[in-house]
């Protein structure tokens, strides 16, 4: 393993000027970013921030919308334009309220995008928590039609569950599981530009960067390489607690089993880099590809089969992994061997089904 630190990089204003045929129209509220993007210019924090105020409170048009996120789709997204954009969607987002400290909280929520195997870290997150870590799962539905709320969904959970339920869940079942949509309405002036471009956009990045809860603490795995950096450093500029944010060698947004998985731990104000191999816990590797689930109906049948302790092969080994990462970042091991071996300790002892089934019962709000 390779341990390199990182300092926070400062915002950089590029000042650079537009070509004079974008010179009009300087009253449409997004045409000075449009301008300044097409100028190959990157946007700093301020103007990314005002930018996507104007998207998100449905002052700027569709076509506007549009071509500002296709501009930006085409580069990696400075730390400076996520941070602005993160930061418009923390302050718009319906808040999940609980008596637990979001310095506490994990989110396991990845950027979507990569393939998708059983949604692992789901079933990380249920593991972490029969550990004792408090887990505001923030998510989505996939356009593979097996997303985290879908398989949720399929085992029993009410996740579309209200606010204020998923605030009990919080405190009485130590997991609550937050949808999305729920939480996010102002991305209903976005969500058709969204849908019509038909590619990922600077909002895949972002969800992960707006737990409904605050979590202070996050396993993010991003669906390219090269979203790591910016990704981790926006975490660091956002005060993270403690973060981890993980791209695998053969292309997976989760610690593989495959391959070597890059990830970046974001904490004390650095960032280091740890380059993780499934030897280095015991484990053989597994083409990923073997593992992956073909419908919805077979990944919440793999999902109960590990719980119940059913399943005792590679699924299993991806799972510990995942969920060792999770215990890793929550501060309940001091290592991924040791988080392995927590997490099949957790699931052997019956208590990660019970957390699931104490998920369930709370979603349903009692």
């Amino acid at each position: 393993m390779s341990d390199q630190t990182r300092k926070p990089s400062s915002g950089q204003q590029n000042n650079a000027v537009a070509p004079a045929e974008f010179a009009g129209g300087e009253n449409a509220d997004l045409t000075p970013y449009l301008r300044k993007l097409l100028s190959g210019a990157s946007l700093n924090t301020k103007e990314t921030t005002q930018a996507f105020e104007a998207m998100m409170t449905g002052v700027a048009s569709q076509g506007e919308m549009g071509a500002f996120l296709a501009l930006l789709a085409t580069r990696t997204p400075t730390p400076e334009e996520l941070l602005g954009a993160a930061r418009v969607m923390r302050a718009k987002v319906d808040h999940v309220e609980s008596s637990v400290s979001p310095e506490t909280l994990l989110d396991t929520a990845g950027t979507g995008g990569a393939p998708k195997t059983f949604n692992v870290s789901t079933l990380a997150a249920i593991v972490a928590a029969a550990g004792g870590v408090v887990v505001a799962k923030h998510g989505n539905k996939s356009r593979t039609g097996r997303g985290s709320a879908e398989v949720l969904q399929a085992v029993g959970v009410n996740v579309d569950a209200p606010i204020a339920v998923q605030g009990r869940a919080l405190e009485e079942a130590g997991i609550c599981f937050c949808f999305a949509p729920r939480h996010h309405p102002a991305t209903r002036h976005v969500m058709p530009v969204r849908k019509a471009l038909g590619f990922p956009t600077i909002f895949n990045l972002l969800g992960p960067l707006t737990n409904p809860a605050g979590a202070g603490r996050q396993v993010i795995g991003v669906y390219e390489q090269r979203f790591l950096e910016p990704v981790a450093q926006t975490l660091l500029d956002l005060g993270t607690v403690r973060a981890a944010v993980m791209h695998s060698g053969d292309g997976y947004d989760e610690v593989s089993i495959g391959a070597a998985t890059d990830i970046l731990h974001v904490q004390n104000k650095s960032i280091n880099h740890e380059r993780f191999e499934p030897k280095d816990v015991g484990i053989a590797c597994q083409s990923m590809e073997s593992l992956m689930a073909q419908d919805l109906e077979d990944a919440a049948a793999i999902f109960q089969a590990i719980l119940d302790g059913q399943d005792m092969g590679p699924r299993r080994d991806l799972t510990l992994m995942n969920a060792a990462l999770a215990l890793v970042v929550s501060e309940k091991a001091n290592s991924m061997a040791e988080g392995v071996e927590l997490a099949g300790s957790l699931i052997d002892s019956g208590q990660s089904r019970a957390k699931l089934d104490a998920l369930i019962t709370w979603s349903k709000g009692y």
